[in-house]
């Protein structure tokens, strides 16, 4: 199966600690990549990425 693997959005709802409106609303926003067939799935890649690009960036110049 082609879609083996991928999220629903209830999954990531929950593994985001999200309500599955507000993942629908990221989708919408196009901040999270998904794919719809029958339902939104989201490929785990495409959420590691929605994660990287909301994570605060730690540089060593900030420290000092």
């Amino acid at each position: 199966m082609l879609l083996k693997g991928y999220l629903t959005v209830r999954q990531v709802a929950k593994e985001l600690g999200l309500t599955e409106y507000r993942i629908r609303q990221l989708i919408r926003e196009k901040q999270i990549r998904a794919t719809k067939i029958g339902q939104w799935r989201i490929n785990p890649k495409d959420l590691l990425d929605f994660i990287h690009r909301r994570t605060n960036k730690y540089d060593m110049k900030d420290k000092f």
